[in-house]
């Protein structure tokens, strides 16, 4: 498990340590897998404009992430420390994951 001993104060300090709660292929794969569906789900959701899918839409997305920090990485998920920064995080690395380079 990453720890750190002091509270981060930039975004520069999050990123490496975001990466390195994230090691493991299955951990990236589930984070896209529940970015993607989170999204598709906000999406659908807004169009046929149905609360239902507004609120399983964080589910899925979480739920993905964090089932692969509880039981693949072992870890605690960067979320609960740094929502913002996490948030951001997850996008920067689906990009990457799905562009070939994380």
């Amino acid at each position: 498990m990453v720890r750190h001993n002091h509270k981060l104060k930039t975004y520069a300090e999050f990123w490496p340590i975001y990466l390195k709660l994230h090691s493991k292929k299955g951990t990236q794969r589930l984070h896209v897998v529940g970015l993607l569906l989170g999204l598709g789900t906000l999406v659908v959701g807004l169009f046929l404009n149905h609360w239902g899918f507004l609120i399983l839409a964080p589910l899925l997305g979480y739920g993905f992430a964090w089932f692969s920090h509880f039981f693949i990485e072992k870890n605690r998920p960067a979320t609960w420390a740094y929502p913002w920064w996490s948030f951001i995080s997850d996008f920067r690395m689906a990009i990457l994951f799905l562009t070939g380079k994380l």
